[in-house]
Protein backbone atom coordinates (compact mmCIF):
# COMPACT_ATOMS: atom_id res chain seq x y z
CA UNK A 1 0.00 0.00 0.00
CA UNK A 2 1.63 3.46 -1.07
CA UNK A 3 1.71 6.36 1.08
CA UNK A 4 -0.64 7.63 -1.39
CA UNK A 5 -3.20 5.37 -0.85
CA UNK A 6 -3.10 5.50 2.86
CA UNK A 7 -3.80 9.37 2.54
CA UNK A 8 -6.44 9.23 0.05
CA UNK A 9 -8.30 6.60 1.75
CA UNK A 10 -7.86 7.41 5.19
CA UNK A 11 -7.49 10.92 5.76
CA UNK A 12 -11.15 11.76 4.56
CA UNK A 13 -13.25 11.29 7.34
CA UNK A 14 -16.14 9.38 6.41
CA UNK A 15 -14.39 7.54 3.70
CA UNK A 16 -12.68 5.80 6.33
CA UNK A 17 -13.19 2.24 6.90
CA UNK A 18 -12.42 -0.64 9.20
CA UNK A 19 -10.29 -2.65 6.32
CA UNK A 20 -8.39 -0.06 5.46
CA UNK A 21 -7.34 0.88 8.93
CA UNK A 22 -6.58 -3.15 9.32
CA UNK A 23 -4.38 -2.72 6.24
CA UNK A 24 -2.89 0.69 6.97
CA UNK A 25 -1.83 -0.59 10.42
CA UNK A 26 0.46 -3.25 8.61
CA UNK A 27 2.55 -0.34 7.15
CA UNK A 28 5.96 0.63 9.06
CA UNK A 29 5.93 3.12 11.53
CA UNK A 30 8.13 5.05 10.25
CA UNK A 31 6.49 5.11 6.32
CA UNK A 32 3.18 6.37 8.73
CA UNK A 33 4.63 8.79 10.54
CA UNK A 34 6.15 10.57 7.30
CA UNK A 35 2.42 10.35 5.65
CA UNK A 36 0.62 11.46 8.53
CA UNK A 37 2.48 14.38 10.54
CA UNK A 38 1.77 17.12 8.15
CA UNK A 39 0.78 18.93 11.44
CA UNK A 40 4.98 18.95 12.77
CA UNK A 41 4.20 17.05 15.63
CA UNK A 42 5.89 13.81 15.08
CA UNK A 43 5.97 10.83 17.42
CA UNK A 44 8.67 10.76 20.29
CA UNK A 45 10.11 7.93 21.59
CA UNK A 46 7.46 7.65 24.10
CA UNK A 47 4.61 7.91 21.98
CA UNK A 48 5.62 5.25 19.73
CA UNK A 49 6.61 3.00 23.24
CA UNK A 50 3.36 3.71 25.04
CA UNK A 51 0.42 4.26 22.29
CA UNK A 52 -0.32 0.85 20.71
CA UNK A 53 0.33 1.01 16.93
CA UNK A 54 -2.89 0.91 15.28
CA UNK A 55 -4.30 2.76 18.06
CA UNK A 56 -1.65 5.67 17.04
CA UNK A 57 -2.36 5.19 13.69
CA UNK A 58 -6.28 5.84 14.62
CA UNK A 59 -5.51 9.51 16.12
CA UNK A 60 -2.87 10.53 13.34
CA UNK A 61 -5.82 9.56 10.78
CA UNK A 62 -8.96 10.85 13.11
CA UNK A 63 -6.92 14.55 14.31
CA UNK A 64 -6.81 16.42 10.47
CA UNK A 65 -10.64 15.51 10.46
CA UNK A 66 -10.57 19.01 12.57
CA UNK A 67 -8.14 21.41 11.09
CA UNK A 68 -6.19 22.38 13.77
CA UNK A 69 -6.26 19.62 16.14
CA UNK A 70 -2.84 17.97 16.93
CA UNK A 71 -3.19 14.35 17.07
CA UNK A 72 -1.08 14.30 20.55
CA UNK A 73 -3.94 15.90 21.80
CA UNK A 74 -6.07 13.43 21.12
CA UNK A 75 -3.82 10.65 21.94
CA UNK A 76 -3.75 11.94 25.64
CA UNK A 77 -7.33 12.46 25.89
CA UNK A 78 -7.22 8.53 24.76
CA UNK A 79 -4.12 8.36 27.66
CA UNK A 80 -6.41 9.72 30.28
CA UNK A 81 -9.63 8.18 29.47
CA UNK A 82 -8.81 4.60 29.12
CA UNK A 83 -4.73 4.34 28.75
CA UNK A 84 -5.25 3.85 24.90
CA UNK A 85 -7.63 1.29 24.98
CA UNK A 86 -6.06 -0.91 28.09
CA UNK A 87 -8.15 0.22 30.70
CA UNK A 88 -11.89 0.13 29.67
CA UNK A 89 -13.31 1.56 33.56
CA UNK A 90 -14.68 4.28 32.93
CA UNK A 91 -13.03 7.71 34.44
CA UNK A 92 -16.61 9.06 34.96
CA UNK A 93 -20.44 8.36 35.36
CA UNK A 94 -22.39 7.98 31.49
CA UNK A 95 -18.95 7.53 30.08
CA UNK A 96 -18.21 4.45 27.73
CA UNK A 97 -15.54 3.55 25.42
CA UNK A 98 -11.79 4.00 24.74
CA UNK A 99 -12.37 7.86 24.58
CA UNK A 100 -14.67 8.19 27.67
CA UNK A 101 -17.72 9.68 25.80
CA UNK A 102 -20.85 10.74 27.77
CA UNK A 103 -23.67 8.41 26.55
CA UNK A 104 -25.94 11.28 26.04
CA UNK A 105 -23.23 12.96 23.87
CA UNK A 106 -22.79 9.54 21.73
CA UNK A 107 -26.57 9.57 21.14
CA UNK A 108 -25.85 13.35 19.52
CA UNK A 109 -22.83 12.81 17.72
CA UNK A 110 -21.38 9.37 17.27
CA UNK A 111 -19.77 8.56 13.99
CA UNK A 112 -19.54 5.11 12.00
CA UNK A 113 -16.11 5.79 11.37
CA UNK A 114 -15.30 1.94 10.42
CA UNK A 115 -17.45 1.72 7.97
CA UNK A 116 -19.49 -1.17 8.88
CA UNK A 117 -23.37 0.64 9.73
CA UNK A 118 -23.09 1.30 13.25
CA UNK A 119 -21.68 3.85 15.38
CA UNK A 120 -20.53 1.67 18.46
CA UNK A 121 -18.92 3.72 20.61
CA UNK A 122 -16.96 0.61 21.97
CA UNK A 123 -15.58 0.55 18.60
CA UNK A 124 -12.42 2.03 18.58
CA UNK A 125 -12.55 3.78 15.62
CA UNK A 126 -15.54 5.20 16.25
CA UNK A 127 -14.35 6.58 19.42
CA UNK A 128 -11.48 8.10 18.35
CA UNK A 129 -13.06 9.87 15.19
CA UNK A 130 -16.07 11.26 17.40
CA UNK A 131 -13.79 12.58 19.63
CA UNK A 132 -11.78 14.19 17.58
CA UNK A 133 -15.15 16.13 16.24
CA UNK A 134 -16.85 16.34 19.90
CA UNK A 135 -13.61 18.46 20.89
CA UNK A 136 -13.92 20.68 16.83
CA UNK A 137 -17.10 21.96 17.95
CA UNK A 138 -15.91 23.22 21.40
CA UNK A 139 -12.94 25.51 20.51
CA UNK A 140 -10.32 22.63 18.43
CA UNK A 141 -10.59 23.91 15.37
CA UNK A 142 -7.67 25.21 14.01
CA UNK A 143 -6.55 25.49 18.04
CA UNK A 144 -8.43 28.59 18.60
CA UNK A 145 -9.08 27.02 22.26
CA UNK A 146 -8.00 23.81 23.21
CA UNK A 147 -8.27 24.27 26.88
CA UNK A 148 -11.93 25.18 26.38
CA UNK A 149 -12.68 22.09 24.16
CA UNK A 150 -10.90 19.91 26.75
CA UNK A 151 -13.05 21.13 30.11
CA UNK A 152 -16.26 20.86 27.63
CA UNK A 153 -15.05 17.33 26.84
CA UNK A 154 -14.24 16.13 30.71
CA UNK A 155 -14.96 19.07 33.28
CA UNK A 156 -13.11 17.54 35.90
CA UNK A 157 -10.77 19.76 37.76
CA UNK A 158 -7.81 19.94 36.48
CA UNK A 159 -8.68 17.80 33.29
CA UNK A 160 -7.67 20.17 30.43
CA UNK A 161 -3.87 20.78 31.68
CA UNK A 162 -3.41 17.38 32.59
CA UNK A 163 -4.29 16.18 28.75
CA UNK A 164 -2.25 19.13 27.36
CA UNK A 165 0.79 18.61 29.61
CA UNK A 166 0.66 14.47 28.26
CA UNK A 167 0.06 15.75 24.51
CA UNK A 168 3.29 17.59 25.36
CA UNK A 169 5.36 14.26 26.31
CA UNK A 170 3.78 12.87 22.94
CA UNK A 171 5.39 15.21 20.60
CA UNK A 172 3.33 18.53 20.76
CA UNK A 173 4.54 20.58 18.56
CA UNK A 174 6.57 23.34 20.13
CA UNK A 175 4.73 26.93 20.42
CA UNK A 176 1.11 25.11 20.00
CA UNK A 177 -0.87 27.90 21.89
CA UNK A 178 -2.09 25.81 25.32
CA UNK A 179 -2.68 29.19 27.17
CA UNK A 180 -5.90 28.53 29.71
CA UNK A 181 -8.33 31.82 29.96
CA UNK A 182 -6.82 32.92 32.97
CA UNK A 183 -3.04 33.26 31.01
CA UNK A 184 -0.11 30.68 31.81
CA UNK A 185 0.18 27.63 30.47
CA UNK A 186 -0.83 24.17 31.55
CA UNK A 187 2.66 22.59 32.90
CA UNK A 188 3.27 25.19 35.07
CA UNK A 189 -0.64 25.54 36.28
CA UNK A 190 -1.37 22.02 36.73
CA UNK A 191 1.31 21.47 39.61
CA UNK A 192 -0.06 24.23 42.10
CA UNK A 193 -3.65 22.81 41.25
CA UNK A 194 -3.09 19.41 41.26
CA UNK A 195 -1.01 18.89 44.37
CA UNK A 196 -2.92 20.47 46.90
CA UNK A 197 -5.57 17.98 46.29
CA UNK A 198 -3.12 14.80 45.83
CA UNK A 199 -1.23 15.64 49.21
CA UNK A 200 -4.70 16.47 50.44
CA UNK A 201 -5.70 13.16 50.25
CA UNK A 202 -2.89 11.53 51.16
CA UNK A 203 -2.62 13.23 54.42
CA UNK A 204 -6.86 12.47 54.70
CA UNK A 205 -5.54 9.01 55.02
CA UNK A 206 -2.74 8.67 57.84
CA UNK A 207 -2.97 6.13 60.26
CA UNK A 208 -4.97 3.32 57.60
CA UNK A 209 -3.60 0.17 57.57
CA UNK A 210 -1.09 -1.15 54.43
CA UNK A 211 -2.51 -3.68 52.51
CA UNK A 212 -0.71 -4.96 49.58
CA UNK A 213 -3.65 -4.71 46.80
CA UNK A 214 -5.81 -2.24 48.41
CA UNK A 215 -7.06 1.02 46.91
CA UNK A 216 -8.76 2.28 49.63
CA UNK A 217 -10.90 3.35 51.61
CA UNK A 218 -10.35 1.18 54.63
CA UNK A 219 -6.80 -0.32 53.73
CA UNK A 220 -4.08 1.04 50.88
CA UNK A 221 -0.99 -0.50 49.38
CA UNK A 222 1.80 2.37 48.27
CA UNK A 223 0.64 2.82 44.76
CA UNK A 224 -2.76 2.31 45.28
CA UNK A 225 -2.82 5.51 47.69
CA UNK A 226 -1.00 7.20 44.74
CA UNK A 227 -3.37 6.47 42.31
CA UNK A 228 -6.37 7.07 44.59
CA UNK A 229 -5.12 10.59 45.67
CA UNK A 230 -3.84 11.91 41.85
CA UNK A 231 -8.09 10.76 41.24
CA UNK A 232 -9.10 13.01 43.91
CA UNK A 233 -7.90 15.76 41.93
CA UNK A 234 -9.04 14.63 38.78
CA UNK A 235 -6.36 12.91 37.40
CA UNK A 236 -5.78 9.28 35.90
CA UNK A 237 -2.30 7.75 36.90
CA UNK A 238 -1.24 3.74 36.38
CA UNK A 239 -2.61 1.14 39.08
CA UNK A 240 0.56 0.08 40.33
CA UNK A 241 4.33 1.08 41.03
CA UNK A 242 5.65 -0.57 37.30
CA UNK A 243 3.27 1.78 35.53
CA UNK A 244 3.65 4.46 37.40
CA UNK A 245 7.56 5.08 37.14
CA UNK A 246 7.62 5.29 33.63
CA UNK A 247 4.22 7.33 33.50
CA UNK A 248 5.53 11.06 35.11
CA UNK A 249 8.31 13.48 33.84
CA UNK A 250 11.16 12.50 35.28
CA UNK A 251 12.19 15.22 38.34
CA UNK A 252 15.59 15.45 39.34
CA UNK A 253 16.63 15.49 42.93
CA UNK A 254 16.39 18.54 44.98
CA UNK A 255 13.74 19.84 42.70
CA UNK A 256 10.96 17.66 43.72
CA UNK A 257 7.49 19.27 44.52
CA UNK A 258 4.38 18.42 47.01
CA UNK A 259 2.56 15.98 45.12
CA UNK A 260 5.44 14.28 43.06
CA UNK A 261 6.20 10.96 43.28
CA UNK A 262 9.47 9.65 44.61
CA UNK A 263 10.16 5.73 43.97
CA UNK A 264 12.43 3.78 45.97
CA UNK A 265 13.78 0.05 44.74
CA UNK A 266 12.47 -2.18 46.99
CA UNK A 267 9.88 -5.23 46.80
CA UNK A 268 9.25 -8.32 45.30
CA UNK A 269 10.31 -7.13 41.07
CA UNK A 270 12.55 -4.09 42.13
CA UNK A 271 15.53 -3.54 39.87
CA UNK A 272 17.21 -0.26 39.63
CA UNK A 273 14.73 0.62 36.46
CA UNK A 274 11.50 -0.38 37.81
CA UNK A 275 11.03 0.39 41.30
CA UNK A 276 8.08 -1.51 43.10
CA UNK A 277 7.39 1.10 45.89
CA UNK A 278 6.42 4.75 46.05
CA UNK A 279 5.77 7.61 48.60
CA UNK A 280 3.86 11.22 47.45
CA UNK A 281 6.23 14.04 48.37
CA UNK A 282 4.95 16.28 50.64
CA UNK A 283 7.50 19.08 51.03
CA UNK A 284 11.04 19.17 53.46
CA UNK A 285 12.56 15.98 52.51
CA UNK A 286 9.00 14.33 53.62
CA UNK A 287 6.67 11.81 51.94
CA UNK A 288 3.44 10.24 52.76
CA UNK A 289 3.74 6.35 52.21
CA UNK A 290 2.03 3.02 52.40
CA UNK A 291 5.22 1.00 53.18
CA UNK A 292 4.43 -2.73 54.08
CA UNK A 293 2.03 -4.44 56.56
CA UNK A 294 5.10 -4.63 59.93
CA UNK A 295 6.00 -1.13 59.31
CA UNK A 296 3.06 0.13 60.53
CA UNK A 297 -0.07 2.39 59.39
CA UNK A 298 0.31 4.89 56.35
CA UNK A 299 2.45 7.39 57.78
CA UNK A 300 4.60 10.50 57.02
CA UNK A 301 8.30 9.62 56.77
CA UNK A 302 12.30 11.09 55.75
CA UNK A 303 13.21 9.79 52.11
CA UNK A 304 16.52 11.48 51.34
CA UNK A 305 18.51 9.53 53.12
CA UNK A 306 16.94 6.21 52.42
CA UNK A 307 19.43 4.12 50.12
CA UNK A 308 17.01 2.56 47.88
CA UNK A 309 15.94 6.12 46.44
CA UNK A 310 15.45 5.56 42.94
CA UNK A 311 14.02 9.06 41.68
CA UNK A 312 11.06 11.30 41.44
CA UNK A 313 8.65 11.55 38.74
CA UNK A 314 5.55 14.43 38.22
CA UNK A 315 2.34 12.43 36.92
CA UNK A 316 0.80 15.88 35.88
CA UNK A 317 3.48 17.43 34.01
Amino acid sequence: MTGGLISKTLLAFGAVTLTAVVLAAAVSPGRITGVLSASGDRPNARARTDIPAGTLLLYQLAAPTCPGLPWPVLAAVGKVESDHGRDPAPTRADAEGPMGLPVSTWAEVGKDAGGDGTADINDPADSVFTAAQHLCGNGARNGHDLPRALSAYNPAPAYADHVLALAATYGLAPGTDTRAAAGGTAATKVTAKVAAKVVGYARAQLGKPYRWGAEGPRAFDCSGLAMRAYAAAGVRIPRTTFGQWPFGTRVPAGQEQPGDLVFFTTGPGSSPTRPGHVGIVIGDGKMIEARCTRCGPIAITSYPTRPALAGFTRPAQ
